[in-house]
C-alpha cells in the first residue's frame, strides 16, 4: 500500500504509527518509491535473459549466413539479405509497424506521447525482424532493437502492475538501460544512454532504479556468459598508448571531421527514408529493394577488393553489425605493414598481408587498411546502412556510427602517417578509437554517453582525454551544421519537438488531470449577453463555457470578448452569446501532458481553457484550467524534486 512520502510496513502487535514519534517511526519504514528499485532489479534480470538470447541467435544467424555467402558466387550476394528483408517486412507490416527502422525514436515517442506505453508484441516482433535483417547481412546494429525490446519489457511490467504514468517512463528506461548494458557489457553506458537520450532526466528518483536495472542486467549477463571483458578490448601497443599535448590539434581536427561525416550520414539516412516514403510499392517489398541495393553495393566493393589482390574476400566488411572490422581497426599491428607504402604513395593500395593474418574477422571478410580502401569502406557503410534502414529494415544506428567513426579515424590516422605527423609510438588505431566516440557524439548529440560508452567498450582509460576533446567538438560541430540528432530529427519531422531543459521532463510526467479545475458556468448560444455580466457579478468570473441544447461543448466566451463589448455599451442589450463565442480555442483532455497544455496556452491570448471529455456524440465540458493553476501545479512539482 503506497502512501505519501513513505511506505509503512505493517508490523504485528504495534501501536498506531500516527502515535509513534518520527524518530521511532523511521525504524520500520522504507524510503519513498522503493518499489521502483525492486521493479528495476527485476526488469534488469528479465531483460538480460532476453538480450542474451537475442544476441546468441543473432550471432548464430550471422555466422551461418556469412559462411553461406563465402561459398556462393559473388553475384548471388544480394540473395540472403533480400530473403531476410522480405521476412522482416511481412512481420512488421502485419504485427507491429513500430518495429520498422532503428527503434530509438519510437521509444522516445512512446515516452513523450503515450506515457511510456509500448505494445507487448513489439518486443517479440522487433527481436525476430532484427535477427532476420542483421543476421542475413543487413547493415545495422543490435542496440536499437535491444533498446526497443528492453523498453517494451519495462513498459509491459508497468502496465501489468498498473503503475502510474509518472513512474511508467522510469520503468521503460530501466528496460532500455538493461538492454544496452547487457548487449555491450557496459552498465554505465546503459544508464547514460537512457538518461541523456531517452528520458533527458537526471533526477535521483529516476537515476536510482535505472542504475539498479543496468547493474543487475550486466551481472546476469556476465554470470550466464562468464565474460568480464569489454566488447572491443584494447590490446597490444594501443594498450600502452599515452596521449601527448602536441597531438591536441590532430584530435581537435578529427572531432570536426567526424562532425561533418556524422551530419552527412544523418542526412543520407533520412533522404533515403524520404525516397522510400514516396515509392508506390507494397510496404513489405520496400526492405527487399533496400537489401538488393545493399547487395549490389557489396558486389562492387568485393570487386574492388579483388582488384587489389584480396581474392579471398567473399563478404563485404560493411555487412552485418561490423564489430569484427571495428575490433581489427583497433589493432595497431594492422597498420605497421603498410606504413612504408603509405608514406611513399598517398594512394597506395598494396595488399596488407599482416592485416589478413591477424584480424579477427568473420568468415569471408578481409580488411585492407590502405587509405583508399578505408575511405571506400566508410562510404559503403553509410550507404549500406541507409539502404537497410531507410527502406524499412529493422536494426540500430549505434553500431554503424561506431563503424563510421573507426574507419574515419583510421583513415585520418593513415593520412597523418603519410605526412609524418604521427608522434613516436602513435598509430592510426588510436585515431580509430577516438573517432568512434566522436562519431557517436556527432550523431546522437550526447557527448557524455559517447565518452562513457567508449570507455566501457574498450576498458581503456588512457585515451579518455582525446576522446573527451573529440566528442565535445564533434557534438558542437554537428549541432552547428544540423540542430537535430539522428534520433530527434525523425521525431521533429513527425511533429514532436524535444526540449533540453529539466523542467520539460517534469511537465511531461504530469497530466491535466492533476490540475485543480475551476468550476465552469455554462451558458447557451441563444442567451442574451446581459446574462453573462449578471453571472460575472455573482460568481466573480469572466470566462464562460458555451454549451448547446444537448449539453455538448460549443466554445468559450472569454473576458477579452466581454471587455470588447463594454466599449459599445449601448449595443449590449441587443447581443447574444452566439455572437461572442470563440470556437477557435483549443480544448484540453484529462490525459494530456502539461507540456502540451502549456504550449496551447502559449498559442492563445486567454487565461482559461476548457477541460473536456470526448464522447461519441461530442465534447462534454468538465471545467476550466487557468494559466495560474497550471503554473501553481508546476511550481509544486519543482519544489518536490
Amino acid at each position: 500500500m503506497r502512501g505519501r512520502g513513505r511506505l509503512a510496513i505493517p508490523m504485528q502487535d504495534t501501536p498506531d504509527p500516527a502515535s509513534i514519534p518520527d524518530t521511532q517511526r523511521r525504524r520500520f519504514t522504507l524510503p519513498p518509491d522503493w518499489f521502483l528499485v525492486a521493479l528495476g532489479a527485476m526488469i534488469g534480470v528479465v531483460t538480460a535473459l532476453g538480450a542474451v538470447a537475442f544476441k546468441k541467435v543473432l550471432d548464430i544467424a550471422a555466422e551461418h549466413t556469412s559462411g553461406w555467402n563465402s561459398d556462393m558466387p559473388m553475384w548471388l550476394l544480394p540473395l540472403l539479405p533480400m530473403a531476410g528483408a522480405l521476412g522482416a517486412g511481412i512481420l512488421v507490416q502485419r504485427y507491429a509497424t513500430e518495429a520498422r527502422g532503428h527503434g530509438v525514436p519510437e521509444v522516445i515517442d512512446a515516452v513523450y506521447r503515450r506515457g511510456g506505453k509500448i505494445r507487448r508484441r513489439v518486443a517479440i516482433v522487433k527481436a525476430v525482424t532484427s535477427i532476420m535483417t542483421i543476421g542475413s547481412g543487413g547493415s545495422a546494429g543490435a542496440e536499437g532493437p535491444i533498446v526497443q525490446i528492453g523498453s517494451a519489457i519495462g513498459s509491459g511490467v508497468a502496465g501489468a502492475l498498473r503503475i502510474s504514468r509518472e513512474h511508467m517512463t522510469t520503468l521503460l528506461g530501466c528496460g532500455a538501460a538493461a538492454g544496452i548494458a547487457s548487449v555491450f557489457n557496459a552498465p554505465l553506458a546503459g544508464v547514460l544512454f537512457v538518461m541523456e537520450i531517452l528520458l533527458r532526466d537526471f533526477s535521483l528518483k529516476t537515476f536510482t532504479p535505472i542504475m539498479i536495472a543496468s547493474v543487475m542486467s550486466t551481472a546476469t549477463t556476465r554470470a550466464i556468459l562468464d565474460n568480464q571483458e569489454a566488447l572491443f578490448a584494447v590490446q597490444g601497443e594501443l594498450a600502452s598508448y599515452q596521449f601527448t599535448f602536441p597531438e591536441l590539434p590532430s584530435y581537435v581536427l578529427l572531432g570536426l571531421v567526424c562532425a561533418a561525416v556524422a551530419v552527412g550520414f544523418i542526412k543520407l539516412l533520412y533522404a533515403t527514408e524520404d525516397v522510400y516514403a514516396k515509392m508506390r510499392i507494397r510496404p513489405t517489398l520496400k526492405p527487399v529493394t533496400g537489401a538488393l541495393l545493399l547487395g549490389v553495393l557489396g558486389v562492387g566493393y568485393l570487386g574492388m577488393m579483388h582488384a587489389q589482390g584480396h581474392d579471398e574476400a567473399h563478404v563485404p566488411n560493411f555487412f552485418y553489425n561490423g564489430y569484427s572490422t571495428i575490433e581489427s581497426l583497433l589493432d595497431p599491428t594492422l597498420f605497421d605493414a603498410s606504413a612504408a607504402e603509405h608514406a611513399a604513395d598517398i594512394a597506395s593500395t598494396a595488399p596488407l598481408e599482416a592485416s589478413e593474418k591477424t584480424s579477427p574477422l568473420m568468415e569471408g571478410e578481409v580488411l585492407s587498411t590502405s587509405l583508399l580502401m578505408l575511405l571506400l569502406l566508410m562510404g559503403c557503410k553509410a550507404l549500406g546502412t541507409a539502404f537497410t534502414l531507410g527502406s524499412g529494415g529493422s536494426g540500430g544506428v549505434f553500431a554503424p556510427s561506431l563503424f563510421l567513426g573507426a574507419t574515419t579515424g583510421a583513415a585520418f590516422g593513415q593520412l597523418m602517417s603519410m605526412f609524418g605527423l604521427l608522434p613516436d609510438g602513435g598509430s592510426p588505431a588510436s585515431y580509430a578509437l577516438v573517432g568512434m566516440a566522436a562519431m557517436v557524439a556527432g550523431t546522437t548529440h550526447a557527448p557524455l554517453t559517447a565518452i562513457l560508452i567508449l570507455f566501457e567498450l574498450t576498458n581503456d582509460y588512457k585515451v579518455i582525454l582525446p576522446i573527451m576533446i573529440a566528442a565535445v567538438l564533434s557534438t558542437l560541430g554537428a549541432q552547428f551544421l544540423l540542430p537535430d540528432s539522428i534520433y530527434s530529427l525523425k521525431l521533429r519531422r513527425a511533429g514532436l519537438h524535444l526540449g533540453t531543459a529539466a523542467d520539460l521532463t517534469i511537465l511531461r510526467k504530469m497530466t491535466a488531470r492533476q490540475i485543480t479545475l475551476v468550476p465552469h458556468v455554462a451558458v447557451r448560444p441563444a442567451d442574451p449577453l446581459d446574462k453573462l455580466f449578471a453571472l460575472s457579478d455573482i460568481y466573480k468570473i469572466v470566462d464562460f463555457v458555451v454549451i448547446d441544447s444537448d449539453d455538448k461543448y460549443v466554445g468559450l466566451v472569454t473576458g477579452q470578448e466581454l471587455r470588447t463589448a463594454l466599449i459599445e455599451r449601448e449595443a449590449i442589450p441587443y447581443l447574444l452569446v452566439a455572437e461572442l463565442v470563440r470556437q477557435d480555442l483549443p480544448t484540453i483532455e484529462a490525459e494530456e501532458t502539461l507540456d502540451g497544455v502549456l504550449r496551447k496556452f502559449s498559442e492563445t491570448d486567454v487565461t482559461s481553457l476548457a477541460l473536456v471529455e470526448r464522447t461519441s456524440d461530442g465534447l462534454i465540458a468538465k471545467g476550466l484550467i487557468t494559466r495560474g493553476r497550471l503554473m501553481h501545479r508546476y511550481q509544486n512539482a519543482l519544489s518536490q524534486r
